[in-house]
C-alpha cells in the first residue's frame, strides 16, 4: 500500500515537473514575443511576464490616432500636436520600458524594435514640443514661433529624418520575414505611410502654397497606410493577449518560422 503510494507519488510529482518544464513551440514563441527562438533558456520567461503586449499598447496608442489625425477625421490637424503628452509617456517610457524587459528576457529583435519606436515617439513629441524649440529655430525674425512649421529648411529637416527612420522601417520589414505575417503587414503598410510622409513634408518644403493639394493628398494616403498598420497591430495585440490568458479561442497570425529557416537551423541540418 504504502508502495503503492510512493510510486503514485513520484508519478505525480514527474508529471507537475514535465508540466513545468514544457517549452514554447517555435509558433507560439514568435506570436507572443515576435522575434525568432534563441538560445536563450526558458527560466526567464517562466519567472517574469510577456512585455512584448506593453510595447505594442504604447506603439498602438501613438500611432492609431496619429494616423486618424493625418486623414483629417473629424476635422482632426496640427500633425498630431495635440497628441504630445501621449507621445512621451504612453509612446517613449511605455515603450523603452517594454524594450528593457525584452532585453532582459533575451529577445533581442523585439527589444531593438521597441526602443527605436519609444525613442522615435519621444523624439516626435519633443519636435512639436514648444519647449524644445525645433521649429521656433526657422521662424522668420520678428514673427510668431509657429510661423517656423511652414519654413522650406524646417521641412526639408523633417523630410530627411522620416527617411532614415522609413529605412530603418524596412530593414525591419526584411528581418519580420522570420516571425509572423502580421508583423509583415504592419512593416509593409507602415514603410508605405511614412514614405508619403516623407514625400509631403519635402512638398511643403519646396512650395508650401503651390503644393497645398499634393501635400493634402500625401497626408491622407500616409494617415491611411499608417491606420491599416495600426491596425493589423490591434489584431496581432488581440492575438497576443488571448494567448496569455490562454483563452480557448485563438487567433492565428501565419507563423513564417518554418518557411524561412534560420542559418543556424541549416546548419544543424546538414
Amino acid at each position: 500500500m504504502a508502495a503503492s503510494h510512493d510510486a503514485s507519488s513520484k508519478g505525480s510529482s514527474h508529471e507537475l515537473r514535465a508540466a513545468h518544464t514544457l517549452s514554447v513551440t517555435p509558433e507560439m514563441f514568435e506570436k507572443m514575443y515576435l522575434s525568432p527562438q534563441n538560445q536563450v533558456k526558458g527560466d526567464l520567461r517562466k519567472t517574469f511576464a510577456n512585455p512584448t503586449p506593453i510595447g505594442l499598447v504604447g506603439f498602438l496608442m501613438c500611432l492609431t490616432p496619429l494616423s486618424c489625425n493625418l486623414m483629417g477625421w473629424r476635422g482632426a490637424s496640427g500633425a498630431g500636436a495635440a497628441h504630445i503628452p501621449v507621445f512621451f509617456f504612453m509612446g517613449g517610457v511605455q515603450m523603452v520600458i517594454a524594450s528593457v524587459l525584452e532585453w532582459i528576457l533575451g529577445n533581442s529583435f523585439s527589444s531593438v524594435v521597441f526602443i527605436t519606436f519609444g525613442t522615435f515617439w519621444l523624439a516626435f513629441g519633443g519636435t512639436l514640443n514648444p519647449s524644445f524649440a525645433a521649429y521656433a529655430a526657422y521662424a522668420p525674425e520678428g514673427e510668431a514661433a509657429a510661423a517656423g512649421m511652414s519654413a522650406p529648411g524646417f521641412n526639408a529637416s523633417i523630410g530627411f529624418w522620416i527617411l532614415w527612420f522609413n529605412v530603418l522601417c524596412f530593414i525591419f520589414l526584411i528581418l519580420s520575414l522570420r516571425t509572423n505575417i502580421v508583423f509583415v503587414i504592419l512593416f509593409f503598410t507602415l514603410v508605405i505611410g511614412l514614405g508619403l510622409l516623407t514625400g509631403a513634408y519635402w512638398l511643403m518644403a519646396e512650395d508650401i502654397v503651390g503644393n497645398a493639394a499634393a501635400y493634402g493628398r500625401l497626408l491622407v494616403g500616409s494617415g491611411a497606410a499608417n491606420f491599416v498598420c495600426a491596425m493589423s497591430g490591434w489584431y496581432l495585440l488581440f492575438s497576443i493577449l488571448l494567448t496569455t490568458v490562454d483563452f480557448p479561442i485563438q487567433l492565428p497570425v501565419g507563423d513564417l518560422s518554418g518557411i524561412i529557416k534560420g542559418k543556424s537551423e541549416k546548419e544543424a541540418s546538414k
